[in-house]
């Protein structure tokens, strides 16, 4: 009580500080990098993140593009590689030309290499960067590569996603958080009692999600994913808070004519309630920490941050709010929309059995498209980009033209015989899928030897170390046919050289496709686990945590189990995160009902009255703490062109829907089915009898005597 008395005396220098902050706040958002490219989050200790680095450190190289150049003369297209080579951070571009050294008679240059770099109106060329796939610097340099082209050149590559990826992203972001707070303020405007109320919230939950964004600075870089989804999920998920500290404020307003001393006793009444309701939805997001794809971390801990401020700013800034805007605030309040529910919790009580029925008979469709769902997910990153964006349309170009859907690249240690590597080189070719492998061996034969070569040539795929081969393949990156091919490549590669890598895109979306199996496993347990052993403490029980984790589980199951039914694939990442995100912002709903059930039935009341009761109170919090996660989320879904944005949150906005109609229909069933069973199994919650009631009554009685 003293903390929350010094924040209504302090109002005024609690919101100079608030104020204050934004501008170190602001800047920290501005200056916090973001990383575009998904295959940075791999585990370290992977081939394909370890090679990247030899790429790196041994070569010069970084990023990797296809250029194609359509209907261009050939002296054009080597004026072209020319001027490509002159772009910054432009390592090296490799055209046919570039193997004809003058050294090298044409003549020997096998044919079908010669084919694969020219159709009959097309021609290709490989550039190397000496900047890693996602750097600011190689942006830049496809940008002006870009510029340096005309229109009969596209650019393929992770590079040019990332590029585009970060283009789409800058641009839709403004409007992300202007549709999250425009369609969250019309739903509360809608569903509390006052036309002001919504603006001073957001102003609250403005403050702390600038502050949570600012603060992100401190951990280097974040996602791109992060970035788009934090500032509207933490409005989302914290709005509920700022609604129950306005709603107790009024409460106490009738009961103490002092209003200092109302907000005073809300502040304290709305830490007890947030914190524990914080706490799971905090434990949620700090589960996806525990994934080995380290995106999972990025965006845990910077939602588990933002929560913890949501709760911060709801009992410091906001209270000092509400006192400031006391007399226009309470001048413009209003009747809500929400009628009296007294009338639905005694149907949804009468008729609990249909409910418990239909639960059953879900759960197995339910269980199914849930799973479906889960093994019909997609990593292409390309695949969540509009069809009309540059990368896109290269890609097309490269497959259509060139028969290209991915390359691989091989490092061989320089000390394999050439003979091995050129026996290595034939095994790989005949690898289904396997267009041609470009190597020096493949490249010049055994006709000359490598001390004839010239060093211009020998740099770019050779060094102290290591050989450089590139691998090009007509299968997509992510398919199951580019996987199995991996799989053969890395055998053949291993029996010539056991220290050899195969890296490149497909390889390390191999990776993502192992590493997060497991997560989707390891998160889902640890998050449940977490909240379930949040809930048995909080609630004393043992049959609470089950019967709470089973309704939201189901709701989760059939959220995400529609997409099957409906025919949409979902981004890999997006049934990982809802999965967690959906729990524990929405067992909240189940917690707010499960305690005034346990009160009423500790009071005395009925099974039945006990939890009408607790219907008929909960209700009204449910639908506005319901609505505000999907208004925040929905707007985005609908206008996002990006598929992972408008997939996490089209998730997440009928998550909420599922998750408010599942509390409010199938948990009040479960209460009056289990109803014993929750009574013998929770701590404290023994119904009283008529001399416990006297008991209780005659120490009330005393004490007022007293």
């Amino acid at each position: 009580m003293k903390m929350a008395r010094g924040v209504v005396k302090n109002r005024i220098i609690i919101l100079i500080v608030a104020v204050a902050l934004m501008i170190p706040a602001v800047l920290g958002m501005v200056f916090t990098r973001i990383n575009y490219d998904m295959l940075n989050y791999l585990p370290a200790d992977m081939d394909t993140t370890k090679g990247q680095q030899i790429l790196m450190d041994d070569f010069g190289k970084g990023a990797f593009s296809f250029i194609i150049v359509e209907d261009m003369e050939a002296g054009d297209v080597a004026n072209l590689k020319s001027e490509i080579e002159k772009v910054d951070h432009v390592d090296s571009v490799i055209w046919y030309s570039s193997l004809a050294d003058v050294s090298v008679p044409m003549e020997i240059l096998p044919d079908n290499i010669y084919n694969e770099f020219n159709t009959d109106d097309a021609t290709l060329m490989a550039v190397f960067f000496n900047t890693a796939t996602s750097d600011e610097e190689t942006m830049e340099a496809i940008r002006d590569i870009r510029s340096v082209c005309n229109e009969q050149c596209f650019v393929s590559g992770m590079s040019a996603l990332v590029t585009d990826l970060k283009d789409l992203c800058e641009q839709e972001e403004p409007v992300y958080v202007g549709l999250a707070v425009l369609f969250a303020c019309i739903a509360m405007i809608a569903l509390l009692d006052g036309w002001l109320v919504p603006f001073v919230f957001l102003v609250s939950i403005g403050m702390m999600i600038v502050l949570n964004l600012g603060t992100n600075f401190f951990l280097g870089e974040i996602s791109y994913i992060t970035k788009a989804l934090s500032a509207v999920l933490q409005l989302a998920v914290t709005m509920d808070y700022s609604i129950f500290l306005w709603h107790s404020y009024n409460e106490q307003r009738e009961l103490n004519p002092d209003r200092n001393e109302a907000m005073a006793i809300a502040i304290k009444k709305t830490f007890a309630s947030v914190l524990g309701s914080s706490i799971t939805t905090i434990a949620g997001f700090i589960a996806l920490c525990f994934m080995s794809f380290t995106l999972g971390a990025d965006l845990g801990i910077v939602m588990a941050k933002g929560v913890l401020l949501g709760v911060v700013g709801c009992v410091t800034v906001l209270p000092a709010l509400i006192l400031i805007f006391d007399k226009p605030l309470q001048k413009t309040k209003h009747r809500s929309i929400i009628p009296n529910m007294t009338k639905l919790s005694r149907g949804i009580t009468k008729i609990f059995p249909v409910f418990a029925i239909a639960f059953v008979a879900l759960l197995a469709p339910a269980l199914y498209g849930y799973s479906s769902t889960n093994n019909e997910v997609y990593y292409d990153m390309g695949g969540c980009l509009p069809e009309d964006m540059k990368y896109v349309i290269a890609n097309e170009k490269l497959s259509d033209e060139f028969d290209i859907a991915s390359t691989h690249m091989v490092l061989v240690s320089t000390d394999t015989p050439e003979e091995n590597v050129r026996n290595m080189i034939d095994e790989m070719e005949d690898v289904d899928g396997v267009k041609y492998v470009l190597g020096l061996e493949s490249v010049v034969g055994s006709r000359i030897p490598k001390q004839f070569i010239p060093d211009s040539l020998l740099s770019k795929v050779e060094s102290d170390n290591w050989e450089l081969l590139l691998i090009n393949s007509e299968y997509k990156v992510a398919s199951d046919e580019v996987n199995a091919q991996i799989d053969s490549l890395n055998r053949i590669v291993k029996s010539y050289d056991s220290k050899g890598m195969l890296i490149g895109e497909a390889p390390c979306m191999k990776d993502m496709i192992e590493t997060t199996n497991h997560d989707f496993q390891v998160v889902n347990i640890v998050s449940i686990a977490a909240i379930f052993i949040i809930i048995a403490l909080v609630q004393k029980s043992v049959s609470l945590p089950v019967i709470l984790i089973a309704v939201i589980e189901f709701a989760i199951f059939i959220n995400l189990g529609l997409p099957h039914f409906l025919g949409q694939s979902l981004p890999f990442i997006a049934p990982i995160c809802i999965s967690t995100i959906q729990l524990g912002a929405t067992v909240d709903y189940a917690i707010l009902m499960t305690t005034r059930y346990k009160e009423e039935t500790r009071l005395g009341a009925t099974k039945r009255d006990a939890v009408m009761t607790a219907l008929t109170t909960s209700i009204p919090s449910i639908l506005v703490s319901g609505a505000g996660l999907f208004a925040a989320t929905f707007g985005v879904a609908v206008y996002s062109d990006m598929d992972i944005i408008s997939s996490m949150c089209m998730l997440m906005a009928r998550g909420a829907v599922v998750s408010v109609i599942c509390v409010i229909f199938l948990l009040p069933a479960l209460f009056m089915i289990f109803h014993k069973v929750i009574v013998h199994t929770t701590v404290g919650m023994k119904i009283e009898t008529e001399d416990d009631k006297k008991h209780r009554h005659g120490k009330f009685n005393d004490t007022s005597m007293a």
